[in-house]
């Protein structure tokens, strides 16, 4: 293999430059993964907190809590990712997760439902997208990681899909309970002998040449590209957060019914898949910086106008549309962008240094966004999600034209 195998490690990657084996089994636990541990939880709240008679805040905050743990973790983990490959971290992951979630199941008051989302968080930054596009970059070949990661992203696409509706079937015919007792067993059976498995031999191989520069994630926080960027994903994430949490209730407030309300939010589900397919044939003759700009600007455009279109099932559903196709695509755009801005070296531990911002304005953007919508309503709400977004898209537009002091390794 040429150059690239000394930095990534693919010396047992197919002729192709794709252990298809690995891609196929990060695809299925990446989905069942974010199915049991994120997903899930909005089927089980409220019997959960009925059961355990909490607030539905103090239910939510176990979920929160999980997302802090994992945004904590994300550069020791990237460090770990590193320097040893994915096998250990994804396989002991596997079986935090599955204990975390048995643990859940069990839990009688707030104290131990707190600790087991702890766990949960622990867990997710070990087996989630993070360490999954890890592991692709280590043993995939330049030109075809943007493919790997679609494979991948495209497959997850469909958790929620998936995992909502099964949990909720689980619950009416279980309990929450044993409900959560099937999800923990479809969890360990699924993703523990795959990551054990399919992971072998995916350690990165982190000898380099004399030529080769080396960029060390010190040196990556003193380019100034860097922190624009963590703004971009930061303001992205926030927004894309506050419309998952609030879109329902805000198109109630436009007119809608709740069923018309949730089917229309269910849209973004299916267009992430087609606003991730739409970028990566894009990133055959367009940079992923410029293409994943003009994507968030019309998130930002369409979330500006749905205040005064929205009222009307067909006007929301066009800015809907609009905001869809960008819903999933910081999950391929964060790892294109850093990989042809800063090579392959340290990816993991650089990946994680701009996932921590990024994890945390997820994980706390709902709470805030409730307290402005309480404040001044929910338009105003929905105003400064669009004004989030289309700051990112500029911000990411001019993130091109910044000089930086690293040549890739690895560099299409």
């Amino acid at each position: 293999m040429s150059a690239p195998a000394t930095t990534t490690g693919l010396a047992n990657a197919g002729r192709g430059g794709m252990r298809r084996d690995v891609i196929a089994a990060l695809a299925i636990t990446t989905t069942v993964s974010y199915g049991v541990l994120y997903y899930a939880f909005s089927a089980l709240l409220e019997p959960m907190r009925q059961d355990l008679r909490i607030s539905p805040t103090t239910a939510t905050g176990a979920l929160t809590l999980a997302s802090l743990v994992s945004a904590v973790l994300a550069v020791p983990i990237g460090r770990r990712l590193d320097n040893r490959g994915g096998h250990g971290v994804m396989s002991v992951g596997s079986v935090i997760a599955a204990g975390a979630v048995l643990a859940w199941s069990q839990a009688q008051n707030t104290t131990q439902l707190y600790a087991a989302f702890v766990a949960i968080g622990i867990a997710s930054a070990m087996v989630l997208y993070p360490p999954a596009f890890a592991v692709v970059v280590a043993v995939t070949a330049p030109q075809r990681r943007t493919a790997a990661l679609l494979a991948i992203t495209l497959v997850a696409g469909f958790a929620s899909s998936i995992f909502i509706p099964l949990t909720g079937q689980l619950v009416h015919a279980l309990g929450w309970r044993h409900a959560l007792l099937v999800l923990a067993a479809v969890l360990a059976l699924a993703t523990i002998p795959l990551h054990v498995l399919a992971l072998r031999g995916t350690r990165p191989n982190t000898r380099r040449s004399t030529h080769e520069p080396h960029t060390s994630p010190a040196r990556v926080l003193r380019d100034s590209g860097f922190w624009l960027l963590a703004v971009v994903f930061v303001l992205h994430s926030a927004a894309l957060a506050i419309i998952g949490v609030h879109l329902v209730t805000y198109l109630t407030k436009l007119g809608h019914s709740p069923t018309t309300a949730a089917t229309l939010a269910g849209l973004l589900g299916l267009l992430s898949v087609t606003g991730r397919i739409t970028v990566s044939v894009l990133r055959r003759w367009l940079p992923m910086t410029s293409i994943s700009a003009a994507v968030i600007l019309l998130q930002g455009i369409a979330l500006a106008v749905l205040p005064a279109a929205g009222e009307s099932t067909t006007g929301a559903a066009g800015c809907l549309i609009a905001f869809g196709l960008g819903f999933g695509v910081a999950s391929i755009a964060k790892p294109a962008i850093i990989l042809d801005r800063y090579g392959d070296q340290g990816y993991a531990t650089i990946a994680g240094l701009l996932g921590t911002p990024t994890t945390l304005a997820s994980a706390t953007a709902p709470l805030a966004a409730a307290a402005l919508a309480t404040a001044l309503g929910y338009t105003p709400l929905i105003l400064s999600a669009a004004v989030a977004c289309t700051l990112a898209g500029l911000a990411l537009a001019a993130i091109r034209f910044l000089p930086t002091r690293f040549t890739p390794v690895a560099r299409r």
